[in-house]
């Protein structure tokens, strides 16, 4: 067992204990289930347009400390995204994110302000993922650790610095080619998430992320990784007015994903334009 393979239960069980221990109880929450689709997803190393829906389950909340984010998304393709070698079924994913982020003022009870900055906060996490597909059927796992400022703008402006403790242990359906686990070189990533009310007097907000990740040296089988980049973004309308519900508990918007070398495979080379998505969606959310 690596020194990975040891610290990632013990960032889950952080991550279960600011969720549950009373010292972490939440001053405000927010949980929401959503849905997503398109038509324009795509896989390193696949030619093809893949169709995916995506459910999604999200928490965020705010508490003595700090802040809590989980999200899981259950993954759904179409069979252009194969779920084993010769199989004519889609191929079926789960990813799990969470962060959580101490901050300052909170601890302090002085916030860090600079100029547009209200307050900095340290952060702390994990990415991990199952796939089942015809390919590569990750199994990432993904420390996170650094730093966050906070921007002093309408809703929120998380803009980070992290540093990357990433493994995988993948299976080939092709050639029953069971993969150890590795454990890349660590790298950084400049981070941002937002939510801001657009102007206008209608009730929009312009959301997101996005992630720009160095290379993690080399991976697996001796293939130098590329620089990442992940931007997600949408526009959601507030419908919650037609249904007699409180504000934005039901959401409906369009989303639009950008992710040049997926996954650090490069898209100039063997992985393709596969490697490359521009993805359009539809988005569609329902709050607690």
């Amino acid at each position: 067992m690596t020194r990975f393979d040891r610290l990632l239960p013990t960032a889950a069980a952080l991550a279960v204990a600011a969720v549950a221990a009373p010292a972490f109880a939440a001053d405000w929450s927010d949980t929401s289930m959503g849905f997503r689709t398109g038509t324009k997803f795509a896989e390193p190393f696949n030619p093809n347009a893949i169709e995916k829906n995506i459910l999604n389950l999200n928490h965020v909340s705010g508490y003595k400390y700090g802040s809590n984010f989980f999200n899981v998304d259950l993954l759904l393709s179409d069979k252009k995204d194969p779920a084993g070698a010769g199989s004519t079924n889609g191929a079926s994913e789960v990813y799990i994110v969470y962060r959580n982020t101490l901050e300052y003022g909170k601890l302090t009870g002085k916030p860090m302000k600079m100029g547009p900055i209200k307050d900095i906060g340290a952060v702390l996490g994990f990415d991990a993922n199952a796939k089942t597909d015809a390919g590569y059927n990750s199994k990432k796992r993904m420390l996170v650790a650094g730093g966050t400022l906070m921007m002093d703008v309408p809703g929120f402006l998380n803009i980070g610095l992290v540093a990357l403790w990433e493994s995988n242990a993948p299976y080939n359906t092709f050639s029953k080619t069971s993969t150890p686990r590795y454990t890349y070189d660590t790298h950084p990533m400049l981070t941002a998430a937002w939510a801001i009310p657009l102007p206008g007097g209608l009730p929009l907000t312009f959301e997101g992320f996005a992630n720009f990740i160095a290379s993690k040296g080399k991976d697996e089988f001796g293939v130098n990784t590329a620089a990442e980049t992940n931007v997600d973004m949408q526009v959601m309308y507030d419908l919650s007015g037609l249904f007699g519900a409180g504000k934005n508990s039901f959401k409906l918007g369009v989303e639009y994903q950008y992710w040049k070398n997926k996954f650090g495979n490069d898209s100039s080379g063997v992985a393709g334009k596969g490697a490359f998505a521009k993805t359009p969606m539809i988005r569609a959310e329902y709050h607690f």
